[in-house]
Order: C-alpha cells, then sequence, then structure tokens
C-alpha cells in the first residue's frame, strides 16, 4: 500500500510539473525593442513614417514584449527623452489593450513634437541599452529612425564606445541631405561610420530603407 501511494504522489507531482512548464513563458524568447526617433531640424516631417513603423512594431510584438519609443534631440541619454515604455502583459487580452493605449500616446506626443537643434544619436544609444540591459530580454533590437548625421553641443563627450553584444541595431528611413545628392560619398561615409561604430561594440547592424521590408525587424537570429 505504502509503494502505491508513493507512486500516486510521484504521478501528482509529475503532473504539476509538466502543467508548469507547458505554462511558463520561455523568457529566452521575449523580445525587446527601442525605437529612436529623430527629431532634429526638418527631420520632423517624417514622422508619419515613423508612426507607421512603430504600427507594425506594435503588431508584431507578443505579450512578455517590451517595447519603448524615444526622440532623440539635443542630448538623449536621458529617461526624459523616452516618451513611452511598456512591457507587454502575458494574457494577451491585457496586451492589446495596453498596445492601444501605446499607439495613443505616441500619436499625442508627435503632434507636440518641436525640432531640436542638436542630433545626440550617441546619447540615445547609451540610453537605449541602459533600458534593454535592465529588462534583459532574450532579443534585443534598437531601431535608428533617422539620416544618421550626428550633431553634438559643444561640452558634450560622445567619443564612447558602444556596448552591443547581443543587439542588432537596425537604421531606418534614412533620408538623404541635401548635400548628399552633390556628393553621395557623405551619405555612404555616415552608413559607414554607424555600422563600423555598431560592429566594434560587438552589436550587427542593418540597414531598412524600403519600408515594405520591415519584417526583417523580426527575423530569427
Amino acid at each position: 500500500m505504502r509503494s502505491k501511494r508513493i507512486l500516486s504522489w510521484l504521478l501528482v507531482l509529475s503532473s504539476a510539473f509538466y502543467v508548469t512548464a507547458c505554462t511558463e513563458r520561455d523568457v529566452s524568447l521575449d523580445h525587446g525593442v527601442y525605437m529612436l526617433l529623430d527629431t532634429s531640424g526638418t527631420y520632423t516631417r517624417e514622422l508619419e513614417q515613423a508612426e507607421r513603423i512603430i504600427n507594425y512594431i506594435l503588431a508584431e510584438l507578443k505579450p512578455g514584449d517590451s517595447f519603448a519609443v524615444a526622440s532623440i534631440d539635443t542630448a538623449s541619454f536621458s529617461e526624459r527623452d523616452i516618451w513611452f515604455k511598456k512591457t507587454f502583459d502575458d494574457r494577451p487580452s491585457r496586451t492589446n489593450a495596453q498596445k492601444r493605449e501605446f499607439r495613443d500616446v505616441i500619436v499625442a506626443t508627435m503632434k507636440k513634437v518641436r525640432p531640436s537643434r542638436y542630433t545626440d544619436i550617441t546619447g540615445g544609444l547609451l540610453q537605449a541599452v541602459e533600458y534593454l540591459n535592465e529588462r534583459n530580454p532574450g532579443k534585443r533590437t534598437i531601431i535608428i529612425f533617422s539620416d544618421l548625421k550626428e550633431e553634438i553641443p559643444a561640452g558634450y563627450v560622445r567619443d564612447i564606445p558602444l556596448q552591443l553584444n547581443g543587439f542588432n541595431v537596425i537604421a531606418v528611413n534614412v533620408t538623404k541631405l541635401r548635400s548628399d545628392n552633390v556628393d553621395p560619398r557623405e551619405y555612404l561615409d555616415r552608413l559607414e561610420d554607424w555600422r563600423r561604430k555598431v560592429e566594434e561594440g560587438g552589436g550587427t547592424w542593418q540597414v531598412i530603407n524600403d519600408l515594405d521590408r520591415l519584417e526583417s525587424i523580426f527575423a530569427s537570429g
């Protein structure tokens, strides 16, 4: 009888373990996305395209994933530049409500944006790394919505190595400046400089200018 009771308890425990294993989320599969929006000069005219990208990302993210949208302005290494951030609930119904809230906040914030004088892309990247490292998702993606021309105010130090091991950095909508039409090497040099900085920091680099190819953001790897 005793052996039968032990066997029964073992079956109960193994069943409980199986149910827990099936219901627990594998956090290594969570995806953290941090999107940086250039708000300098005339680039604010491109924010309609940014809204399109944000809507696509929201549609693709799953319960347990994290998303933050922040501005690139004069001094971007600051929590104050984060427009909105959220780690989505494990419950799909709650996640859908959070996504609607996220979209509403971003649209309202975009309507109030004023162009900044400078473009602190490096500061924004440092803030993105800090945010995603704190959340510690299995996959970490930083999206830069910018023409990639960095302009730093006098006195600001940004010659800082980037620590991007495990990060995928994606530049989207990298528009060409008027000077790029005169000398295309300026545009190509900007892309090359940022590729080098990211890869030297241990990250991977990608450019998406065709917004019909946004599925690359969520490609496996």
